[in-house]
């Protein structure tokens, strides 16, 4: 999947997908695509987590361009391809996923694929979605042999939906500190409620400064390690379960953003965690995504602290009553 919100803040409820009513989201996000740039190859040669997609067919792979050698060469002798020459460095997952349908499968699944509203980091274009085919076919690689076939265009459609949500979330930070500190706290000082109605403001209005958006350079799934404020949730939840009780999410992801700042091209990685709620009384799945700006710098600590700590300064002085007074 992918996951969104400042460091003390609750994490914001996502409506479930209208087409999901029935479907559980995977072990871990198989929106895990390839692309064509090239960024320093991962440390480790096994792609971390357990996400279905990380396969030997990822469906976002882009064959390079073969080269005519100027004169012949004797053939070499084959060698073997090592496993990280096998993942693609923009999501740390292997090659390409097949569109083939798989054997002994009784649903026709399709493989048209969705493209996103994220913008790639590398590209003009935008990142691709999986197609129901290789979400199934990823799945099977990875062992989830039960996965109900006639529930995986459902579990595609929640897959995408969380996804647009993750990057609404992130595109909002970004729009609020791309300028830097001091215009991120004129956002911040009036708290949370003020600060989303100016951001749909500047939606709806068409005043958003294109110049400043954000970019989706690459991403990763670890649903096996806990962020350190998941570690933390739990063990609050050990000592006040009344209060803080709590599953550990299902899912991570760190995302690895592109900021348009002032002085130029920035990269900013952001920490993603996928809770699952109670479900609603119609029976449709509810997610929380708890996004924010992972502690790399002290410019990301004090973002962080700006949001809460703005939120907190508007409530506790009375700032929003003598608003209300004033209007």
């Amino acid at each position: 999947m992918g996951w969104f919100w400042a460091d003390s803040q609750p994490k914001v409820p996502v409506a479930p997908h209208p087409t999901s009513s029935s479907a559980a989201p995977p072990p871990g996000c198989p929106m895990h695509e390839s692309g064509s740039a090239l960024p320093a190859a991962p440390k480790s040669a096994n792609p971390p987590g357990d996400c279905p997609m990380r396969s030997t067919d990822s469906p976002f792979y882009v064959p390079p361009k073969s080269s005519t050698p100027e004169s012949p060469q004797a053939p070499a002798a084959p060698a073997k391809a090592s496993t990280l020459s096998k993942l693609n460095p923009l999501n740390y997952m292997f090659a390409s996923i097949s569109q083939e349908r798989a054997p002994n499968q009784t649903v026709d699944l399709g493989v048209d694929r969705e493209v996103s509203s994220i913008p790639r980091g590398d590209s003009a274009g935008n990142w691709e979605y999986p197609s129901a085919q290789q979400m199934y076919n990823a799945m099977l690689r990875k062992g989830h042999t039960d996965t109900p076939q006639d529930a995986v265009e459902s579990m595609v459609a929640v897959h995408n939906f969380l996804n647009e949500g993750a990057w609404d979330e992130i595109v909002g930070w970004e729009r609020v500190f791309a300028k830097g500190l001091n215009h991120g706290w004129e956002k911040c000082r009036r708290g949370e409620e003020n600060l989303s109605f100016d951001l749909a403001k500047a939606e709806y209005m068409g005043t958003v400064d294109q110049t400043t958006e954000p970019r989706l350079i690459r991403f990763q799934g670890r649903p096996q390690e806990l962020s350190p404020k998941a570690r933390i949730f739990q063990a609050l939840g050990w000592v006040y379960p009344s209060k803080f009780e709590t599953n550990p999410p299902f899912d991570r992801h760190d995302w690895f953003v592109q900021r348009q700042t002032p002085s130029g091209p920035k990269e900013v990685r952001y920490v993603i965690d996928y809770y699952s709620g109670p479900p609603e009384p119609n029976g449709e799945p509810v997610f929380y995504l708890d996004i924010r700006p992972a502690l790399d710098s002290p410019t990301a600590a004090v973002e962080r602290l700006m949001r809460w700590g703005g939120d907190v300064w508007w409530r506790a002085s009375g700032a929003s009553v003598r608003e209300q007074a004033h209007r």
